[in-house]
């Protein structure tokens, strides 16, 4: 609710100052490079691994498909 005063004061642009000038004070201008390059590196790690889940759930559907089912045990016929 406070954030949502402080927009209608200052403002969207305002806001991404005030942040901006909260991040240089708490990290100092000399961690800046590590935070964004750790961010980016954070970022290129969950899109991999989005990407590897999807591939995953496709072969899934294929093996169900075929009738490799390999989340059931052996079935036992008398």
């Amino acid at each position: 609710m406070t954030i949502g005063m402080l927009a209608n004061i200052v403002g969207p642009d305002g806001l991404i100052v005030i942040v901006v000038v909260v991040v240089v004070l708490l990290f100092g201008g000399s961690q800046l490079p590590k935070l964004a390059r750790g961010l980016g590196s954070a970022s290129h790690e969950f899109k991999k691994g989005m990407k590897e889940g999807d591939l995953d759930k496709g072969d899934s559907s294929t093996s169900k498909a075929k009738g490799d089912d390999k989340t059931s045990g052996p079935t036992q016929s008398n």
